[in-house]
């Protein structure tokens, strides 16, 4: 029985760790200039939300969000973007593997008048660690996702990895 509960608490020691340590990289990297949204508040909205994707092509390709646009992060293009947004009060959550680049990208909607842009906390990682569908290029689900790199790539915990 001791044994049982000494497990336990090692688990959920570790579980809360790995969670406190993705909160603590995502403070080294932001700012929080732009407000967080959550998978699971992100799952519970209803009315219309423009997703963006600040991943490289290759990223996207592989697998995003559905319907999501994809505005690149290296190319990102603020003139085309905003071609494609119908208004500036439009509901926006922007996104990449982690959370990282995507507040950059959300920042300069944010700077050109944008004043319901969002950033989805834990990126695409967090998205398919809590088990959502990702989609393909064809529109089709898809276990894979881009982990950027092997250092980032350990923040994704499920799905299938491509590099």
């Amino acid at each position: 029985m001791n044994k049982l509960v000494y497990l336990f608490i090692l688990f959920f020691s570790f579980h809360s760790f790995s969670q406190n340590n993705l909160e603590n990289l995502l403070k080294k990297y932001n700012t929080e200039s732009v407000p967080y949204i959550y998978v699971d508040s992100l799952k519970k909205i209803t009315e219309k939300v423009i997703l963006l994707d600040a991943r490289e092509k290759k990223e996207y390709k592989v697998s995003h969000l559905k319907n999501a646009l994809f505005v690149g992060y290296e190319k990102f293009d603020l003139k085309k973007t905003i071609r494609s947004l119908p208004s500036k009060d439009a509901r926006i959550v922007v996104y990449c593997s982690l959370g990282v680049r995507s507040e950059d990208i959300a920042e300069q909607l944010k700077k050109v008048g944008y004043s319901n842009v969002l950033n989805l906390y834990g990126g695409i990682f967090e998205w398919k660690n809590q088990e959502n569908k990702v989609f393909n290029t064809k529109g089709k689900e898809t276990e894979k996702v881009h982990a950027f790199s092997k250092e980032w790539g350990i923040w994704l915990k499920k799905g299938k990895k491509v590099y």
